[in-house]
């Protein structure tokens, strides 16, 4: 399992900055450094010191490869259907013992699992990547500030952690609670060249020689992502949260010019009741809902009955919106401002029967 890591805002990523500045990941000695030391021996000769002897060693300490991709937070990353820019955040950590650049590939869930426990069931589009710049913009959050990636991190020094920003498209229409996982995986690659990245490296197999020999010692990833092969992986996801409305229109009759109110009738003369009820069943606000219904031809609208934004009780709408909307020959129109997750708002306006 990888370690999920708590977002920490700017001042959390000011500290992160001193830290790359001054390492404490401990990554060690760096690769090609040469160690030498030398022994001596002093001794005498009948009393008398004679020349001092003494032997040196040097051996090349090797390189050891060592990265860390891991998902900041512990969330989902919630989106609306066809929203754009929307941004999963993760830190990338080179715990190795040199300088290297870093292959970064960020693909899609097929299926299965994401990482907060939903089913992927969608793929996000126009899918990028951005590293985090410290010194312009938001600290730790992506912004317009940030660099646009060509598929590899630059000369990451050692025991720096940046933080990188997977910015994607939400494709329209999706349903509410919809999961699109997405994964990013980072390779270790050649340094020491800047702007250019550099050569895939190899792990030196057989005894260790005197050059410098390289060693991967990086730890598994998500699924697919093995130990020790140089490169390491994590995943987030995104989960739409949107609202799912769902109309109903009912009528009653109100009255009638024989009966009146009293188990009135439809017939011409009529009074007939239209309520348009519109439930969000989703988790998501649904905002600026409008509303338009054309008055049959054989009904002419009575003026001044419409009342927006009422209530259900049971099925039957209550008369306790407000008076608004409008009419235009033929149609009834209102707008809702706002129909909040799990609520039902309401048109409610009448017409008399020709």
């Amino acid at each position: 399992m990888t370690s999920k890591l708590t977002y920490m805002g700017a001042i959390g990523m000011a500290a992160l900055s001193s830290v790359a500045a001054a390492p404490a990941f401990a990554a060690g000695t760096t690769a090609g450094t040469t160690i030498t030391n030398t022994a001596t021996v002093d001794y005498q000769v009948g009393g008398v010191a004679q020349g001092q002897q003494s032997a040196s060693n040097n051996f090349t300490v090797d390189r050891k490869i060592n990265l860390l991709v891991e998902e900041v937070g512990t969330v989902t990353t919630n989106v609306v259907p066809g929203q754009t820019n929307a941004v999963t955040t993760f830190q990338l950590t080179n715990s190795a013992n040199e300088t290297l650049d870093f292959a970064l590939v960020a693909s899609q869930i097929a299926g299965g699992t994401a990482a907060h426990g939903g089913t992927d069931t969608f793929d996000a589009t126009n899918v990028r990547v951005y590293r985090d710049n410290i010194a312009t913009g938001t600290v730790g959050s992506w912004d317009v500030g940030d660099t646009l990636l060509t598929g590899y991190v630059d000369e990451l020094v050692v025991d720096t952690a940046i933080r990188l920003f997977v910015v994607a498209d939400i494709p329209a229409a999706l349903a509410n609670n919809a999961v699109a996982g997405v994964t990013l995986r980072a390779t270790a690659r050649e340094g020491g060249v800047a702007g250019t990245q550099g050569a895939a490296i190899t792990e030196t197999t057989g005894a260790n020689t005197a050059g410098k020999d390289t060693v991967f010692a990086d730890i598994a990833g998500v699924t697919g992502d093995a130990a020790r092969d140089g490169a390491h992986s994590d995943n987030d996801d995104y989960t739409v949260q949107t609202a799912t409305l769902a109309v109903t229109k009912t009528s009653r009759v109100i009255s009638d010019p024989f009966n009146n109110t009293s188990n009135p009738k439809l017939i011409p003369g009529a009074v007939v009741e239209y309520c348009i009820a519109v439930a969000n069943s989703g988790s998501a606000p649904a905002t600026s809902v409008i509303i338009n219904d054309p008055v049959p031809g054989q009904l002419t609208f009575s003026a001044g009955t419409i009342l927006l934004n009422g209530t259900v009780t049971a099925g039957t709408c209550n008369a306790d919106g407000a008076a608004g909307g409008s009419y235009a020959a033929p149609n009834v129109s209102g707008t809702i401002a706002t129909i909040a997750a799990g609520a039902t708002r309401t048109l409610v306006f009448r017409a008399t029967v020709n």
